[in-house]
């Protein structure tokens, strides 16, 4: 565990979590734009794209931990220290996913083709961030005395929690061993960047990348949840947050992907304008004039 990598001059701290939080946007940013322009999009408008969707990610997740941990927050400006932790990844994806349709109808970008080339950066950011969860110390898992089990040290947010519960002696340590969720959470990541990069070399219609990564992630997501133990994640009924999340997204897009394979199935050529670099723009492309050969002809004659 190393919540704090280093400090700056002035002992300014900097924070593990921050910079993969920092570093799997730089991968994200470079990864996605690629396959914008492999598809035939412009790079400088899917650029700002991608800026506007990430910030609007980041909002997403502190905002759906807030709302989550209301009781946690004594004064309105602690709502805002994001350096003190608190981002939900359901919450990234949900605030990304809209900051992306409010882009994409204001240029007039195809929402699903620019989705495609997106999901793949949201795997690599899983992996990397959640390696910033682990040495930081939260999002852990419950105590469990399998194989790769870890124990965090003392102050870690998973000893705090069962010294609270009365797990711990007055003499110990480090934490009970627990699931490394955080890791699991990684793993999570690299299935489905495999799976993704798969899809895309097979893929018939825009959407098929974007409907099976929330599927996915929203299979692989609930396990994880099962195994985890942090009271940071806040419920809804029998389910945590993320748990009822993944359910209904994996219910909506399994009716998108049914839409979508209809559609394709009567009209295969409309939906595959991300073959012929026409993804970007969502107007219909007009067909050049049919010229009649013996109108043609007939002018030759007269003169």
């Amino acid at each position: 565990m190393r919540p704090v990598l280093f400090h700056l001059p002035l002992g300014i701290p900097i924070y593990s979590y921050g910079v993969m939080l920092g570093l799997s946007l730089v991968v994200g940013w470079y990864l996605t734009l690629g396959l914008c322009v492999r598809d035939g999009m412009d790079r400088e408008t899917m650029g700002s794209c991608y800026v506007w969707t990430a910030v609007s990610a980041v909002l997403g997740a502190r905002l759906l931990y807030v709302l989550t941990n209301l009781d946690r927050f004594d004064h309105l400006i602690d709502m805002f220290k994001v350096n003190q932790g608190g981002l939900v990844a359901y919450g990234g994806f949900i605030g990304g996913f809209l900051g992306s349709l409010v882009f994409c109808r204001i240029k007039k970008v195809r929402l699903l083709a620019w989705a495609d080339c997106a999901v793949p950066s949201l795997c690599t950011g899983l992996m990397i961030t959640r390696i910033g969860c682990f040495l930081y110390g939260c999002d852990f898992g419950a105590p469990w005395n399998g194989p790769w089990a870890v124990r965090f040290p003392a102050g870690s947010p998973a000893f705090n929690q069962q010294r609270m519960l009365g797990l711990l002696g007055p003499s110990a340590t480090q934490s009970l061993p627990v699931h490394p969720a955080q890791l699991y959470e990684s793993l999570n990541g690299l299935v489905l960047l495999c799976l993704l990069l798969v899809i895309r070399r097979y893929r018939k219609f825009s959407g098929q990348m974007f409907v099976a990564f929330t599927m996915g992630y929203g299979v692989l997501r609930y396990y994880v949840e099962v195994l985890r133990a942090d009271p940071q994640r806040g419920s809804i009924g029998p389910f945590s947050t993320s748990e009822f999340i993944g359910i209904v997204t994996f219910a909506a897009c399994l009716a998108l992907y049914a839409w979508l394979y209809a559609r394709y199935r009567r009209d295969p050529a409309s939906m595959q304008l991300w073959r012929e670099g026409r993804a970007l723009v969502t107007e219909p492309v007009v067909a050049p004039p049919v010229v009649n050969p013996n109108a043609a002809r007939r002018r030759r004659k007269k003169r």
